[in-house]
């Protein structure tokens, strides 16, 4: 039980003094009721004042005198020696790097780590997060094995020691967060993209799907089904398309963190030319993929669970299969299709590809671009026929499709 709120020291031997008066009429069990301590306690004070005199009233250390699991300073030399090669890495992550050199029995907790780093003076700082409410509508994708779904960004430019500006263009695989790639690339342009994909399509095989923000080349918030012709492009590859909310960044949270690890490893560091910088970024995807241990992989590096698509690039976009019952046409430039020689604007990025029209009610149809709704068409409204004077087409309103 505790001592009263005043001087411990003063309490003890005011107490002891009471207990050893040879003439005191009070009961042990009432002294001690009276200084709130249990009897065991009052023979404790007793004992170690006849044994050390005054001097044994003071508190002693609870630390314990022998520790057998005591953290050698070989070990905490080592500890140290990580996170300083890898400043941003938390315990559980040193402690997946010493299991690599070191016995499992030898190697401390991740709590041992955590208290080793703090007592080092290497602390790692924590930024205060701010739970995010879940919000509706969000996009879902079943992600059971590699490949089900890769994400797909442009982290922000930024210019390299000469001067030059870079965009980097990066590719993960969600499933096992391999980074696919990150190339470093002198526009945001959807020929760029492409080219990058093309590749990556020719070594990792062609995923089940692709998820993107809105932004260009990837999609568009003005155009029809969210569409660019990237994205019309990766639909036609057997790719299924999926859009972030606009606004919503935690949509696609797993590939914004990467590229924070990004900012700090290679943004941070720029290189004196934009070759170095291509190398600087080759290194940092390697030591990501085959040495950095992943908490969500149980520890485990993305290169040990990714595995490549079994679905290879063909060399050619697969034609969509509509029902026979359905009318097809194919949009021409400037994103038009002609149905018994009246023109209806559907949209841009779908020039060249091929759409099926389900008939409805009366005139109506519902427009599809493979497994993907483009709006309903009222085919009751008749375009006149007058050739523009530039030959282009024709020069009145073209009618909308309709949601």
């Amino acid at each position: 039980m505790p001592w009263p709120q005043r001087c411990i020291l003063s309490s003890r031997e005011e107490f002891l003094h009471r207990l050893l008066d040879p003439h005191r009429v009070d009961s042990v069990s009432s002294l001690c009721a009276e200084f709130g301590i249990s009897r065991k306690t009052a023979y404790k004070w007793r004992q170690r004042l006849l044994d050390e005199g005054v001097a044994g009233l003071e508190d002693r250390s609870r630390r314990p005198k022998t520790q057998k699991l005591e953290t050698s300073a070989d070990m905490v030399a080592s500890i140290v020696s990580l996170r300083r090669a890898n400043p941003r890495y938390g315990p559980k992550k040193l402690r997946a790097l010493l299991l690599r050199e070191h016995d499992e029995a030898d190697v401390p907790s991740v709590k041992t780590i955590d208290r080793a780093l703090r007592r080092c003076g290497e602390p790692r700082k924590k930024r205060r997060s701010r739970k995010q409410p879940l919000q509706k509508h969000s996009p879902s994708v079943a992600v059971e094995g590699p490949n089900d779904l890769w994400t797909i960004d442009f982290k922000g430019w930024w210019l390299t020691a000469d001067g030059t500006r870079v965009y980097p263009l990066t590719v993960r695989d969600q499933f096992s967060r391999f980074v696919l790639a990150v190339v470093l690339l002198d526009s945001q342009s959807m020929e760029g993209v492409r080219g990058v994909l093309l590749e990556l399509f020719r070594r990792y095989g062609i995923p089940k799907a692709i998820q993107s923000d809105n932004g260009s080349p990837f999609g568009s918030t003005a155009s029809r089904a969210g569409f660019t012709r990237l994205s019309a492009w990766l639909v036609s590859m057997g790719v299924r398309v999926v859009f972030s909310r606009p606004g919503h960044p935690e949509d696609n949270g797993g590939h914004e963190r990467m590229h924070l690890d990004l900012r700090y490893d290679v943004e941070d560091n720029a290189s004196e030319t934009i070759r170095e910088e291509r190398e600087a970024a080759a290194r940092w995807v390697h030591e990501f993929n085959h040495h950095r241990p992943h908490e969500a992989l149980g520890q485990r590096v993305p290169a040990e669970v990714y595995q490549p698509s079994v679905r290879r690039l063909l060399g050619a976009w697969r034609l969509p299969l509509y029902p026979s019952a359905w009318q097809t046409r194919s949009v021409s430039c400037p994103g038009r299709i002609s149905v018994k020689g009246n023109h209806y604007h559907v949209s841009a990025a779908l020039i060249g590809h091929l759409i099926g029209m389900e008939p409805l009610e009366g005139t109506r149809v519902r427009l599809w671009f493979y497994d993907y709704g483009l709006g309903e068409l009222d085919l009751s409204i008749v375009t006149q026929k007058r050739p523009d004077r530039r030959g282009l087409g024709w020069n009145d309103p073209i009618p909308e499709v309709k949601e």
